[in-house]
């Protein structure tokens, strides 16, 4: 059975509801840091338009109900008859998340919205927009709401209380009523022939992305003229000379006249979809006459009515024909706009053109403007694909590696026809593995927007005032990491919110701002990903939390702790320093599950804190999880893969510039400093006993943090492009690995974890004392 068309194209409404609404929620927190320009508003009120067209077309009366008095808030704030102020902003960011809960629910991803919190905000909406909520809102909303009768509920009124015109009161002894002979007046209680409406006037000026997005001004005159006879004047005063000409930029104006009386909605409805994208401007065209309409002219009476002066209809086939060759050269302006073929002309030419109606040109017509940037075209494709591509290459990257050492092994020249034809295959294969990475690749933005939401929240709940910065939204890294991030953030958002920052009275007894900070970024550093948080508030109390580890069992009494040690016990299961439970934390989970959380993907969280000044929480992952350039090793009779972007140099160490401190760490003199060695095959477990130092080859390598170290291996077999396996799926989390790969003989190697190794390593270093160090 095919899928139904309606739900495909239901679903896709819904998909686009998920980009509106994250634009508005980046716009409207434009407007909270000061950002007041117009357009961040005609994008937030084009964004709720949109969602409340969509919806309409569906049915789903609630969101359009909600949306509609939004709406009309945000139509106020950008004709300027409203001023952006903070309460304003507030009100619209909690309307903004109230909006979305309603798309969920209709989407089914959610429960229903409260009905009393939809209502109350809906009554603060209508009292920033009228001054007091409106009644009839819910009837007004559900009915036409395309017109400009926002809110507007007719009354209907009685004059039977005030008698006839000619029972005046009794003014008790006061001048007799004149007795006037009666006139012939023309009857009031219609209204004049001569004031009635005749039609309609549009001025219509595109802007240059309405073209953009594909729509034709043709069609547009064309849906006109189905109301009704229309006549259409074009302005081309504002075009340029040749050599100022832009081909992206808008010159023409177009006035339609409409000769039939129609319903302003429906003329507006002509121009739906294009309203944000041109000015606009429809005005009714009265009979003779109506600017006097306050009271009829009396009738001579000496003279009767002059003759009706009916125009003749002689030449309405020509000016059907100029109205026809008008729609034709809006169509040809398109088409050479979007580059596509003009539609062919449906009707002949006509003889001579109306003149058009002179209008001033525009301040600069004749100065060149910046081109429009072109809109990316973009496909929705099904993740599922993506994957099966994915999955794809590295396939091809493990056949490569595979053909590459047969090759090898068989003891070919490189100069061979054959190794030079794996040379070559080897340079599409990165090629075709880089493209499908950018393909997969997505900034975290798509996280990050939907952080303000929770902050506000959880402010709310706990009483407190946050203000949170974002930086490094358009930092990409792969789709599958992207989607594992929200809950970890979600968490450490919430701790440094409620155990963080301080309430807003001990704020101000500290010397700090009432409004605490807390600052979410990500930023790229050594091959990956790096998610920091970070709050202004009173830092980690490491006495507090260590006597918490102690009376829980998480710790000895008697162990000896460094600060960060101390710090990183928050992350222990069960470990919580909340007084009491709430609907914010202290159940013991949280913490917890954000390092299994960033461990599974491949990474790890460190937090750095200074009392009295706030605490930073570090989550570094990998920017893929499908492939990444390596650097094959030995050690002990094992092979494995150190990550290439973590290496700085590798080198054959000296005996003179090896040191041992204690008799216990031995160091490197590096560039005239002292780095730490780490023998890989006694800290990977592989054997018991250090290896010598002599003959051994050092890589130094470079932590996240920015510490250096050496890594101590047999043998470097040389750089290959390996395919990732993730360990913890198939097996269980190993101390020092980040993950597996295959490599081109079909051996499993380890691919290893260089921030865990390096140290893990210097704690596991045995004493050297007997160690043969001799040349």
């Amino acid at each position: 059975m095919s899928e139904d068309p309606f739900e495909a194209i239901k679903a896709t409404f819904f998909q686009e509801c998920e980009e509106l609404l994250a634009d508005l929620e980046t716009n409207l927190l434009a407007l909270e840091s000061g950002d007041s320009d117009i357009e961040t508003i005609n994008a937030c009120f084009r964004a709720v338009h949109s969602v409340k067209g969509g919806a309409g077309a569906f049915g789903l009366d609630d969101l359009v109900r909600f949306a509609h008095v939004f709406e009309t808030l945000m139509d106020e704030l950008r004709s300027g008859r409203k001023e952006v102020d903070d309460t304003v902003v507030r009100t619209l960011l909690r309307a903004s998340d109230v909006l979305n809960d309603h798309v969920t629910a209709a989407r089914g991803a959610g429960p229903a919205v409260d009905p009393v919190r939809s209502q109350g905000l809906i009554a603060e909406l209508e009292t920033l927009t009228h001054g007091a909520p409106v009644s009839g809102t819910a009837d007004a909303a559900s009915g036409d709401l395309d017109g400009d009768d926002f809110g507007f509920v007719p009354v209907s009124l009685s004059l039977d209380d005030f008698g006839a015109p000619g029972d005046l009161p009794s003014l008790d002894g006061g001048l007799p009523p004149l007795d006037l002979p009666p006139l012939d007046l023309p009857d009031l209680s219609a209204p004049s022939a001569a004031a009635q409406q005749t039609g309609w006037k549009i001025v219509f000026r595109p802007h240059p992305r309405l073209y953009t997005n594909a729509n034709e001004t043709g069609l547009l005159l064309r849906e006109l003229a189905r109301l009704g006879p229309t006549r259409v004047e074009m302005d081309d005063s504002g075009l340029p000379l040749l050599d100022a000409l832009e081909p992206t930029e808008s010159h023409l104006v177009w006035t339609i006249h409409l000769d039939v009386p129609a319903a302003e909605a429906d003329v507006r409805d002509v121009f739906d979809f294009v309203e944000t994208d041109c000015d606009l401007n429809i005005m009714p065209v009265m009979g003779e006459g109506a600017a006097n309409d306050t009271l009829p002219e009396l009738p001579s009476l000496d003279a009767g009515l002059p003759p009706l002066d009916v125009p003749s209809t002689d030449n309405l086939p020509a000016a059907e024909a100029d109205v026809a060759a008008l729609i034709a050269l809006a169509q040809a302006d398109t088409a050479a706009r979007l580059g596509t073929p003009a539609p062919k002309a449906e009707s002949p030419q006509p003889k001579a053109a109306p003149a058009p109606v002179p209008a001033a040109p525009p301040a600069a017509a004749n100065a060149p403007s910046a081109p429009a940037a072109a809109a990316p075209v973009t496909i929705r494709v099904d993740l599922e694909r993506v994957d099966r591509l994915i999955n794809a290459v590295g396939e091809l990257v493990i056949q490569q590696a595979m053909l590459a050492q047969r090759v090898h092994e068989s003891g070919l020249a490189r100069s061979s026809d054959i190794s030079l034809g794996l040379e070559d295959l080897e340079l599409l294969t990165r090629e075709i593995q880089d493209s499908v990475m950018a393909i997969r690749a997505q900034p975290v933005k798509s996280v990050f927007q939907r952080m303000p939401r929770l902050v506000r929240e959880v402010a709310d709940m706990t009483g407190k005032r946050v203000k949170l910065v974002t930086a490094g939204e358009d930092t990409e890294v792969d789709k599958t990491v992207v989607e594992r991030l929200a809950e970890p953030i979600t968490h450490m958002l919430r701790n440094a919110i409620d155990h963080g920052l301080e309430s807003p009275e001990e704020r101000e007894a500290a010397g700090k701002p009432a409004e605490g900070t807390v600052k979410l970024a990500a930023l790229h550093r050594s091959g990956r990903i790096v998610i920091e948080i970070t709050d202004d508030g009173k830092g980690i109390n490491r006495q507090r939390v260590r006597a918490i580890a102690e009376v829980r069992g998480l710790i000895m009494p008697d162990q000896i702790l460094s600060d960060d040690e101390v710090d990183n016990l928050i992350f222990l299961p069960g470990f919580s320093t909340a007084k009491e439970i709430t609907d914010v934390s202290g159940r013991g989970v949280g913490m917890d599950v954000v390092r299994r959380s960033i461990q599974s993907l491949g990474g790890r969280i460190n937090i750095t804190s200074t009392p009295g000044k706030g605490s930073t929480f570090t989550m570094s992952l990998p920017l893929t999880l499908a492939v990444l350039d390596g650097m094959v090793v030995g050690a002990a009779e094992q092979t494995l893969v150190a990550p290439l972007a973590a290496i700085v140099e590798s080198l054959t160490p000296k005996v003179e510039d090896i040191h041992l401190v204690g008799g216990v760490d031995p160091v490197l003199m590096f560039r005239d400093e002292f780095v730490p060695l780490v023998d890989v095959g006694q800290s990977m477990g592989f054997r018991a006993t250090p290896t010598e130092l002599k003959g051994g080859v050092v890589m130094i390598v470079e932590t996240e943090g920015g510490q250096r170290a050496g890594l101590l291996v047999d043998a470097i077999h040389g750089q290959r492009q390996v395919v990732i396996k993730s360990l913890e799926t198939n097996y269980r989390h190993v101390e020092g690995v980040a993950a597996a790969t295959i490599l081109g003989d079909g051996r499993v190697a380890l691919i290893l974890d260089i921030d865990a190794l390096v140290t893990s390593g210097r704690r596991r270093n045995t004493p050297r004392s007997e160690l043969k160090m001799a040349s």
